[in-house]
């Protein structure tokens, strides 16, 4: 009898350690897999320059775009990614021809920026078999008769001064926060989000770099759209770079 209970101990000891090994195997396998969405989900996309123009690699954003599979857009969601996406070309073009005007560096190089932004959504558009609203790539030329009145207004401002086209410059960039946090409340997919959330960030950081730029010429710039608690935090936060979480 005691030979017999000293094997069943052993056998039952070798049973839980067996048990306990197995189990730590199967609680390993999801964060693995956790760490592997999060790797997929945020694409370093977003690069800035001196200037603070913040431009986003479409190449890297493709591939991500393309990671997910397309579903049905609702009518808001098809009315968002048009309207961003001429959106970016006012940005565009307005810096375009007021660097014309002024032949301040900045305007020269957020205005590339601003390309980078427009073919971003562009991605979107060509995934979701979407008409391109930008069918002319003319400076000052809009299919949408709300943002030709915009960008008409906006140049006649910022053609009086340098202090008004940076002013224009500030305002464009408020406009485009405001509006891209509206559309990305509007939408649940997740490539649309992203590719907002970069073009938000890059919206971020040329704000601050055309207030840094009135800051010389001793004018303290006051926001149009934001709220000043929200303008007061992008402003006093450093140039966001790296990944769009």
């Amino acid at each position: 009898m005691r030979i017999k209970m000293k094997k069943t101990g052993i056998l039952g000891l070798i049973g839980l350690i067996l048990v306990g090994f197995v189990a730590g195997c199967v609680s390993e396998t999801p964060t693995q897999t956790v760490t592997q969405t999060q790797t997929t989900t945020s694409p370093a996309a977003v690069k800035v320059g001196s200037e603070g123009n913040t431009s986003i690699d479409t190449q890297v954003l493709k591939q991500y775009i393309d990671s997910i599979p397309a579903e049905q857009l609702t009518e808001e969601e098809k009315q968002g990614l048009l309207w961003m996406r001429e959106e970016e070309k006012l940005a565009r073009d307005v810096y375009l021809t007021l660097y014309e005007k002024w032949k301040l560096p900045i305007f020269q190089n957020i205005a590339k920026s601003e390309q980078t932004h427009m073919d971003s959504v562009k991605l979107l558009l060509e995934k979701y078999d979407l008409p391109d609203p930008v069918a002319d790539e003319a400076v000052g030329k809009f299919s949408n008769p709300e943002l030709q009145k915009l960008y008409n207004e906006l140049v006649e401002k910022g053609s009086k001064s340098e202090i008004d086209a940076l002013e224009v410059g500030a305002m464009i960039e408020e406009l485009d926060i405001v509006d891209l946090q509206k559309w990305i409340s509007k939408t649940d997919k997740q490539d649309i989000i992203t590719v907002y959330e970069n073009l938000m960030k890059g919206s971020r950081n040329h704000l601050r770099s055309f207030v840094s730029q009135l800051e010389k010429y001793g004018v303290t710039y006051e926001p149009q759209y934001l709220s000043k608690e929200e303008y007061e935090q992008i402003i006093n936060s450093p140039m966001e770079t790296g990944q769009s979480d």
